[in-house]
């Protein structure tokens, strides 16, 4: 038998270039799915992600093989302190994208929020309020502002991160209503989404730095043998067409990629984060103590990275009408200590 050659051809999807950093460490998202519904809610929500351990739970979708057994799962713990509504922004489609109208903010924005931007002493709420009401017939899309609350985590931050959550369901005046019942209180978890339901998750990979293709792309080491380089690829190309093509695997950023990972399933949503923190604490990040969500199986990014949580955008068509049993938590160490 002579010397077989290695075939690994090239790896990752050309969809996802170009693999630049992304711009910031909390993820976009651009686009809000419809839901039917007669009354409104809030279509998203922000975490942070403290680590990951594994659960055992009672496989309940009925095609599969382990229906009604226990099966064990890899878990995802994500912290999720109440987030503060402090705005309400407005948009109208246009040809060339959503144009804001306008926006109202809460009379007294808490102090930490200064950290992210500068505020006027005092707003006019009432009369912001009254603006958006008057505007109503362009308004195509509500949103509200939220702020994060890191200080109620286990983080050392004290900076809020602010994103926008779209408002779904019901009629344009009873968004813009709900909004303002909203305005200046702050969201929980449950009262956005429900145990056992699937949820599109939106986060920043884990950075890698400037790598080369062989890490980049998978692409076959060089014999030892060969002329210059082991890491690289043997060709850029072909003669014609005359020109480098961008799906040759170059050296390059590997990871901080905004990515938006579809139908992860939420096992639990808890208030005590004390009672899924693992023995001395989440590797990274330390004790969860507030709101928590478990979600099956790893998402993207490092612990104390902010993750958005966004209703799903093309959801399983067999979803089991009644939350997942979990029957056990492992909350050991993993350090084995």
């Amino acid at each position: 038998m002579g010397h077989r050659k290695t075939h690994a051809p090239k790896h990752g999807s050309l969809a996802y270039l170009p693999r630049h950093r992304a711009k910031k460490p909390t993820a976009r998202i651009r686009y809000w799915p419809k839901i039917k519904s007669d009354s409104p809610r809030l279509l998203g929500f922000t975490s942070y992600k403290a680590g990951m351990t594994y659960v055992f739970t009672i496989e309940d979708r009925k095609r599969s093989p382990n229906f009604g057994k226990e099966v064990m799962r890899a878990a995802t713990i994500l912290e999720t302190p109440p987030i503060l509504v402090c705005g309400i922004r407005t948009y109208q489609k246009t040809p060339y994208g959503l144009h804001n109208i306008t926006e109202a903010w809460m009379k007294e924005a808490p102090a930490t929020l200064d950290r992210l931007m500068v505020l006027p002493d005092n707003f006019d709420t009432d009369a912001m309020l009254q603006k958006i009401q008057d505007n109503i017939q362009q308004t195509d899309i509500v949103r509200v502002i939220t702020a994060t609350q890191p200080t109620q985590t286990s983080l050392s931050k004290k900076k809020p991160e602010a994103s926008e959550i779209q408002i779904g369901g019901g009629t344009i005046q009873q968004q813009i209503d709900y909004a303002k019942q909203l305005l200046g209180k702050t969201v929980t978890p449950e009262e956005v989404f429900k145990e056992g339901q699937y949820i599109d998750i939106a986060g920043i990979t884990v950075g890698k730095g400037f790598q080369g293709p062989v890490k980049r792309w998978g692409v076959t080491k060089l014999q030892h043998k060969g002329r210059k380089t082991k890491r690289g690829i043997a060709t850029l190309g072909p003669w014609n067409p005359h020109h480098l093509m961008y799906s040759i695997p170059r050296a390059g950023q590997t990871g901080y990629h905004q990515r938006i990972e579809f139908n992860k399933r939420i096992l639990k949503i808890g208030k005590d984060g004390k009672e899924v923190t693992v023995k001395g604490g989440f590797i990274r990040y330390g004790e969860v103590t507030g709101p928590y969500i478990i979600i099956s199986g790893s998402i993207p990014g490092v612990e104390k990275r902010q993750i958005r949580l966004r209703v799903p955008a093309r959801p399983p068509t067999e979803v089991p009408d009644v939350p997942p049993q979990v029957t056990y938590i492992s909350v050991e160490s993993p350090q084995g200590k």
